[in-house]
């Protein structure tokens, strides 16, 4: 129904096609950071939270603040996503104490054996149920996409809050302590944004050999930070 008003109409149109052209690139997005989570977590939940928040921001833009739609709702909506992968964490204090004693079993098992056990194996040495460990696993592979900030604090509070400028020159001191081809996992990772998968494709490793270094780059910075 029009306003009788040719100005609030012709915005509203606009603010509704931002929303329309941007769908796909939203869809692309998900579809990104499905790729880096377990498979209990559902492609088109992502889709529907990045949708909503799309429309949100379309609605409340404004070109002469802002000269880049895409520029500004892009990370708000990647956070919304991140929001949402928030919410499902139901892992209590003691299951974060499982996922830990779960990353030292698979530390052990890639030392020995050189590949890494299955959820099976793993609640054998520890002697706990199965599901258990599935759960635990799962809610540490959601984790695994999050902001370093997230992760430092999943496990357990770091002693003191960082400003992100801080952060970088500790990670890029940790970092000169690895390899280079370990420093090259942290940053297809983190920077890049690319999956377990396609990251063991371009060097050559296996996913559990990525997940181990990142979960050991995670565990240094708590560490410093704690120190």
């Amino acid at each position: 129904m029009s306003s009788k008003n040719p100005y609030t109409d012709n915005l509203k149109a606009y603010r509704d096609s931002l929303a329309i052209d941007y769908m796909p690139a939203v869809k692309a997005m998900a579809a990104r950071l499905k790729e880096r989570l377990p498979s209990n977590v559902d492609f088109n939940d992502l889709v529907s939270i990045g949708f909503e928040e799309l429309v949100k921001l379309a609605k409340r833009y404004d070109a002469s603040i802002n000269d880049n739609f895409w520029g500004y709702a892009q990370k708000r909506i990647y956070g919304a996503m991140l929001d949402f992968l928030r919410s499902l964490d139901t892992v209590s204090r003691g299951d974060r104490k499982l996922i830990k004693d779960i990353d030292k079993v698979i530390e052990r098992y890639m030392a020995n054996h050189g590949y890494e056990p299955s959820d099976e194996e793993i609640a054998a040495v520890l002697d706990v149920d199965v599901d258990k460990v599935r759960k635990a696993r799962h809610a540490n592979d959601i984790y695994s996409v999050m902001p370093i900030e997230d992760q430092l604090n999943y496990y357990e509070d770091v002693s003191k809050k960082v400003e992100e400028e801080e952060l970088i020159e500790v990670i890029k001191e940790i970092l000169k302590e690895f390899g280079e081809k370990e420093q090259l996992i942290i940053q297809l990772y983190y920077f890049e944004e690319l999956s377990l998968k396609e990251i063991s494709d371009i060097l050559g490793v296996t996913e559990s050999r990525v997940s181990q270094i990142h979960k050991k780059i995670i565990k240094k910075i708590r560490e410093r930070l704690n120190g």
